[in-house]
This record gives C-alpha cells, structure tokens and sequence, in this order.
C-alpha cells in the first residue's frame, strides 16, 4: 500500500506546491495552519517537517529564522522542494531534504527536534500498526515540551469526496467499501492512480490516541474551518469585498476548534505538546 501512496504523490509534481496557494480549499487552509503554528511555535526551533511534499512549509518556517529539516515518502517531490529551496534567500535555514517514512525515523536522535510538522503522513495509514509506529517515532524525535502538529483526515471526508467524484460515484452502493470507511476508517480506491490507503479517525478518538504516546493535546481544528464547502465563495468574497473577507478569515480561525465541525470537515490539524 504504501508503494501506491508513494506512486500517487510522485505523479503531483508542481500541483502540490500549487494547491496551498491556487485553489480555494488550499488558501483557506495555509492560512489557518500558518496562524495556528504561528500561535504555537516558540520563537526558535529546529523543525522536522516530515511529509512536507515539495516544502511549502519548509519554506515559511525558514523564512521565519527557523532551522528545519524536511522529509517526504516522495522524492519527486523532493526533487522540486531541493530546487525551490536553493532558489530562495533561506537555503542555511534548510539542514537536509530527504526521503523518509514517518513510521520509521531512526535518521535522527532522541529528542532532537523542537517541533515536528506532520500535514500528510497520519492519514495514509489505515494499519493501526503503522500509526502507532508513525505516533511512537514523533514523539520520540520531540524534545521534552516540543509541540507535534499533525493533519487528520475525518471518516465522512471519505465518502464527501467519492460523492463529488463522478467516477467513484458507483462506490456508494457497494456495501463493502462503506462499511470499511465508516466502521474501520480505511478508503482504498478502485480507481488506477487515485487517492487510496487513507485513513479517516473520529474526532473524538484523537485525544486519547495520542496521549498514549504522551502527547498532551492543546488544540484539535477543522483545516478549512466552517466553510469546508463554501471556499470559491470565499474567493470571490475576497476580489469584491477585502473587508469582509478578512472578517470572514476571522471568524474561521475563532471557530475552528468548535467540536460541532469537526467530523464534517475535510482535514483536522491536532497540535499536541510532549509531556516532560
């Protein structure tokens, strides 16, 4: 399975760099996750940003001063992280880019990062072995306070998504695949190249996951807050009223903890810190 994840981000090349600040749904999420670490993270820090793609990321926390190292299951898209990252002003910020699996971190010491960013890794895992692996590996690279941030994907993202998709429409009717969404969380795709091997947990599940591992959750929000459906709206908001669009953007951020959205948004961001 995890061979196909790979091959899948491997064909997105410079779509992925493009989709946190080209299309709708990702504006709206880089927004709330850049406030969000901006809230959470100290003023200096060494960062693993691990699934970070082609380093979006990577990029605004060097910018910000701090020092990151950035890991992906996909080295295409390292290849295009490696050249965007040597054609900015921030290169010495950048340590290493490097293919890496979340479930296997043994590259790196104990307690050796301030924060790790994790916006991809969790939910393409529906082995329960792997997200204790992947859990157990992040907290053990995070120094004693060090804050993990991680992206999850709810159960009902799964199916939203294969209702909006007119060639995996004909999955609703089968009685397996909704079954192992809604009762297991696991999405597998008939569809060649498609997005597959996702996993999708239950609001309410995360806590306790992670405080297994010793994380202490401070925060759990909806990505794309309470318009996970209304963002080419929001869009067209901001060409013709910047005011209040911004006032819009507000709201988002001030309601995405709201326990009532969770389970119907796209993507979750958890930020837990390591107990000492």
């Amino acid at each position: 399975m995890i061979e196909k994840v790979r091959a899948y981000y491997d064909t997105f090349g410079m779509r992925e760099w493009q989709r946190l600040e080209r299309t709708d749904e990702g504006r709206v999420e880089l927004y709330l996750t850049c406030q969000t670490l901006s809230s959470y993270l100290p003023k200096s820090a060494r960062i693993l940003d691990i699934g970070g793609g082609p380093g979006r990321y990577t990029l605004w926390f060097a910018e910000r001063g701090y020092q990151v190292v950035l890991a992906d299951l996909s080295p295409e898209l390292i290849k295009i992280a490696q050249e965007k990252v040597s054609a900015s002003h921030v290169a010495s910020h950048v340590e290493e880019m490097v293919v890496a699996d979340a479930r296997d971190l043994s590259r790196w010491k104990d307690a050796s990062f301030d924060a790790v960013v994790a916006l991809g890794p969790f939910y393409h895992l529906p082995d329960a072995v792997d997200r204790e692996s992947a859990a157990c590996e992040i907290v053990r690279v995070l120094r004693p306070g060090g804050r993990a941030f991680v992206a999850l994907m709810p159960r009902y993202a799964f199916l939203r998504r294969t209702l909006a998709l007119k060639n995996e429409q004909h999955r609703l009717i089968d009685p397996s695949f909704i079954y192992h969404v809604l009762e297991q969380g696991i999405f597998l795709n008939d569809q060649p190249g498609a997005f597959t091997g996702g996993y999708g947990v239950r609001p309410e599940e995360i806590e306790p996951f992670f405080s297994r591992y010793g994380l202490v959750m401070e925060t759990l929000l909806a990505a794309q807050g309470i318009v996970p459906d209304l963002q080419e709206e929001l869009t067209r908001l901001a060409q013709g009223n910047p005011a209040a669009y911004q006032a819009m953007l507000d709201i988002i951020i001030r309601t995405a903890s709201d326990p009532s959205i969770l389970g119907m948004a796209n993507h979750l961001l958890y930020v837990g810190r390591k107990q000492s």
